[in-house]
Protein backbone atom coordinates (compact mmCIF):
# COMPACT_ATOMS: atom_id res chain seq x y z
CA UNK A 1 0.00 0.00 0.00
CA UNK A 2 1.45 3.34 -1.04
CA UNK A 3 1.27 6.04 1.62
CA UNK A 4 0.59 9.58 0.55
CA UNK A 5 3.30 12.22 0.50
CA UNK A 6 2.60 14.95 3.06
CA UNK A 7 4.74 18.08 3.26
CA UNK A 8 4.58 19.90 6.59
CA UNK A 9 6.40 23.22 6.86
CA UNK A 10 7.68 23.72 10.39
CA UNK A 11 6.08 26.87 11.76
CA UNK A 12 8.99 27.17 14.18
CA UNK A 13 10.79 28.84 11.26
CA UNK A 14 7.92 31.23 10.54
CA UNK A 15 7.44 34.82 11.65
CA UNK A 16 5.54 34.28 14.91
CA UNK A 17 4.32 37.88 14.83
CA UNK A 18 2.37 37.02 11.67
CA UNK A 19 1.45 33.39 12.32
CA UNK A 20 -1.96 33.46 10.63
CA UNK A 21 -0.64 35.01 7.43
CA UNK A 22 2.40 32.71 7.47
CA UNK A 23 0.04 29.76 7.75
CA UNK A 24 -1.93 30.89 4.72
CA UNK A 25 1.27 31.55 2.80
CA UNK A 26 2.38 27.96 3.36
CA UNK A 27 -1.00 26.57 2.34
CA UNK A 28 -0.98 28.71 -0.79
CA UNK A 29 2.47 27.27 -1.51
CA UNK A 30 1.12 23.72 -1.45
CA UNK A 31 1.66 22.55 2.14
CA UNK A 32 -0.42 19.56 3.25
CA UNK A 33 0.08 19.98 6.99
CA UNK A 34 1.47 22.66 9.30
CA UNK A 35 3.99 21.32 11.81
CA UNK A 36 3.63 22.91 15.23
CA UNK A 37 6.53 22.39 17.65
CA UNK A 38 5.39 22.53 21.26
CA UNK A 39 8.50 22.60 23.45
CA UNK A 40 8.90 22.95 27.19
CA UNK A 41 12.24 23.60 28.86
CA UNK A 42 12.11 20.41 30.94
CA UNK A 43 12.37 18.14 27.87
CA UNK A 44 14.39 20.27 25.46
CA UNK A 45 16.41 23.47 25.97
CA UNK A 46 13.83 25.69 24.33
CA UNK A 47 10.37 27.13 24.97
CA UNK A 48 7.96 27.73 22.10
CA UNK A 49 4.16 27.63 21.93
CA UNK A 50 1.25 25.94 23.67
CA UNK A 51 -2.48 25.37 23.46
CA UNK A 52 -3.41 29.11 23.53
CA UNK A 53 -1.48 29.71 20.30
CA UNK A 54 -3.05 26.64 18.64
CA UNK A 55 -6.49 27.88 19.70
CA UNK A 56 -5.81 31.34 18.29
CA UNK A 57 -4.47 29.96 15.02
CA UNK A 58 -7.40 27.58 14.62
CA UNK A 59 -9.70 30.60 14.32
CA UNK A 60 -7.87 31.54 11.12
CA UNK A 61 -7.44 28.18 9.38
CA UNK A 62 -8.97 24.76 8.82
CA UNK A 63 -5.53 23.29 8.05
CA UNK A 64 -4.19 20.09 9.61
CA UNK A 65 -2.16 21.20 12.63
CA UNK A 66 0.49 18.54 13.15
CA UNK A 67 1.49 19.09 16.80
CA UNK A 68 4.79 17.64 18.00
CA UNK A 69 4.97 17.57 21.80
CA UNK A 70 8.49 17.85 23.20
CA UNK A 71 7.39 17.72 26.82
CA UNK A 72 7.98 15.46 29.81
CA UNK A 73 4.29 14.94 30.66
CA UNK A 74 2.36 14.72 27.36
CA UNK A 75 -0.81 13.40 28.93
CA UNK A 76 -1.33 16.78 30.63
CA UNK A 77 -1.52 18.45 27.20
CA UNK A 78 -4.09 16.19 25.57
CA UNK A 79 -7.25 17.91 26.78
CA UNK A 80 -5.99 21.50 26.27
CA UNK A 81 -4.78 20.74 22.74
CA UNK A 82 -7.91 18.81 21.87
CA UNK A 83 -10.05 21.76 22.92
CA UNK A 84 -7.71 24.16 21.11
CA UNK A 85 -8.21 22.39 17.79
CA UNK A 86 -5.03 20.37 17.26
CA UNK A 87 -5.32 17.79 14.47
CA UNK A 88 -2.40 15.51 15.23
CA UNK A 89 -0.78 14.86 18.62
CA UNK A 90 2.69 13.33 18.43
CA UNK A 91 4.33 12.58 21.77
CA UNK A 92 7.81 11.28 22.55
CA UNK A 93 8.24 7.64 23.46
CA UNK A 94 10.95 8.66 25.93
CA UNK A 95 8.36 10.63 27.92
CA UNK A 96 5.54 8.09 27.88
CA UNK A 97 6.94 4.70 28.80
CA UNK A 98 4.54 4.27 31.73
CA UNK A 99 1.25 5.49 30.26
CA UNK A 100 1.33 5.34 26.46
CA UNK A 101 -1.78 3.15 26.18
CA UNK A 102 -3.89 5.59 28.17
CA UNK A 103 -2.28 8.48 26.30
CA UNK A 104 -3.20 7.09 22.86
CA UNK A 105 -6.77 6.42 23.95
CA UNK A 106 -7.20 9.94 25.30
CA UNK A 107 -5.77 11.48 22.13
CA UNK A 108 -8.20 9.52 19.96
CA UNK A 109 -11.15 10.25 22.24
CA UNK A 110 -10.68 13.97 21.59
CA UNK A 111 -10.59 13.51 17.82
CA UNK A 112 -6.86 13.91 17.32
CA UNK A 113 -4.56 11.56 15.41
CA UNK A 114 -1.90 9.97 17.65
CA UNK A 115 1.74 9.74 16.66
CA UNK A 116 4.93 8.81 18.48
CA UNK A 117 8.36 10.42 18.09
CA UNK A 118 11.80 9.21 19.05
CA UNK A 119 15.08 11.02 19.58
CA UNK A 120 18.19 10.05 17.58
CA UNK A 121 19.62 8.03 20.46
CA UNK A 122 16.47 5.99 21.09
CA UNK A 123 16.34 2.45 19.62
CA UNK A 124 13.71 2.00 16.93
CA UNK A 125 12.34 -1.04 18.71
CA UNK A 126 10.96 1.19 21.46
CA UNK A 127 8.09 2.26 19.19
CA UNK A 128 7.05 -1.20 17.95
CA UNK A 129 4.61 -1.87 20.82
CA UNK A 130 2.87 1.44 20.13
CA UNK A 131 2.43 0.70 16.42
CA UNK A 132 1.24 -2.85 17.08
CA UNK A 133 -1.09 -2.06 19.99
CA UNK A 134 -4.82 -2.75 19.86
CA UNK A 135 -5.29 1.02 19.78
CA UNK A 136 -2.13 2.00 17.87
CA UNK A 137 -0.40 5.22 17.00
CA UNK A 138 -0.95 6.19 13.37
CA UNK A 139 2.41 7.81 12.67
CA UNK A 140 6.03 7.48 13.77
CA UNK A 141 8.24 10.57 13.73
CA UNK A 142 11.93 9.82 13.37
CA UNK A 143 13.92 12.81 14.56
CA UNK A 144 16.83 13.49 12.20
CA UNK A 145 18.34 16.07 14.57
CA UNK A 146 18.36 16.39 18.34
CA UNK A 147 15.02 18.00 19.24
CA UNK A 148 15.03 21.53 20.55
CA UNK A 149 16.03 24.01 17.86
CA UNK A 150 15.51 24.53 14.14
CA UNK A 151 18.29 24.84 11.59
CA UNK A 152 20.34 21.84 12.71
CA UNK A 153 22.28 19.52 10.40
CA UNK A 154 20.53 16.42 9.08
CA UNK A 155 21.73 13.11 10.56
CA UNK A 156 21.81 10.61 7.66
CA UNK A 157 22.44 7.67 9.99
CA UNK A 158 18.83 8.00 11.17
CA UNK A 159 17.67 6.71 7.78
CA UNK A 160 18.35 3.16 8.96
CA UNK A 161 15.43 3.60 11.38
CA UNK A 162 13.20 4.80 8.57
CA UNK A 163 14.13 1.84 6.36
CA UNK A 164 13.41 -0.63 9.15
CA UNK A 165 10.03 0.96 9.86
CA UNK A 166 9.00 1.05 6.21
CA UNK A 167 9.88 -2.61 5.70
CA UNK A 168 8.07 -3.65 8.88
CA UNK A 169 5.01 -1.40 8.43
CA UNK A 170 4.40 -0.71 4.70
CA UNK A 171 1.24 1.38 5.22
CA UNK A 172 2.45 3.45 8.20
CA UNK A 173 2.89 7.22 8.00
CA UNK A 174 6.59 7.81 8.70
CA UNK A 175 7.61 11.39 9.37
CA UNK A 176 11.11 12.86 9.44
CA UNK A 177 12.00 16.15 11.08
CA UNK A 178 15.28 18.02 11.13
CA UNK A 179 17.54 19.34 8.40
CA UNK A 180 15.23 18.36 5.54
CA UNK A 181 15.59 20.26 2.30
CA UNK A 182 16.61 19.87 -1.36
CA UNK A 183 20.03 18.41 -0.45
CA UNK A 184 18.71 15.75 1.97
CA UNK A 185 15.22 14.86 0.77
CA UNK A 186 16.35 12.05 -1.53
CA UNK A 187 17.99 10.20 1.36
CA UNK A 188 14.81 10.45 3.42
CA UNK A 189 12.47 9.64 0.55
CA UNK A 190 14.45 6.63 -0.65
CA UNK A 191 14.53 5.28 2.91
CA UNK A 192 10.73 5.34 2.98
CA UNK A 193 9.71 8.57 4.71
CA UNK A 194 6.45 10.02 3.37
CA UNK A 195 5.73 12.86 5.82
CA UNK A 196 8.37 15.57 5.50
CA UNK A 197 8.85 18.36 8.02
CA UNK A 198 10.93 21.24 6.65
CA UNK A 199 11.57 24.56 8.32
CA UNK A 200 14.38 26.86 7.23
CA UNK A 201 14.65 25.25 3.78
CA UNK A 202 11.05 26.30 3.06
CA UNK A 203 10.75 29.57 4.93
CA UNK A 204 14.20 30.71 3.86
CA UNK A 205 13.54 30.07 0.18
CA UNK A 206 12.68 32.87 -2.28
CA UNK A 207 9.85 30.64 -3.56
CA UNK A 208 8.57 28.25 -0.85
CA UNK A 209 6.20 26.63 -3.34
CA UNK A 210 9.14 25.40 -5.41
CA UNK A 211 10.76 23.75 -2.39
CA UNK A 212 7.50 22.13 -1.27
CA UNK A 213 6.95 20.81 -4.78
CA UNK A 214 10.50 19.43 -4.92
CA UNK A 215 10.05 17.65 -1.59
CA UNK A 216 6.76 16.12 -2.69
CA UNK A 217 8.13 15.01 -6.06
CA UNK A 218 11.09 13.34 -4.38
CA UNK A 219 8.82 11.28 -2.14
CA UNK A 220 6.57 10.31 -5.03
CA UNK A 221 9.48 9.32 -7.27
CA UNK A 222 10.99 7.19 -4.53
CA UNK A 223 7.67 5.44 -4.02
CA UNK A 224 7.41 4.66 -7.72
CA UNK A 225 10.80 2.93 -7.62
CA UNK A 226 9.72 0.60 -4.83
Amino acid sequence: MEVKAKIAPSMLSSDFANLASETQRMLNSGADWLHMDIMVLHFVPNLTIGAPVIESLRKHTTAYLDCHLMVTNPIDYVEPLGKAGASGFTFHVEASKDNWQELIQRIKSLGMRPGVALKPGTPIGDVYPLVEAEAPVEMVLVMTVEPGFGGQKFMPEMMDKVRILRKKYPSLDIEVDGGLGPSTIEMAASAGANCIVAGSSVFGAPEPAEVISLLRNSVQKAQQKC
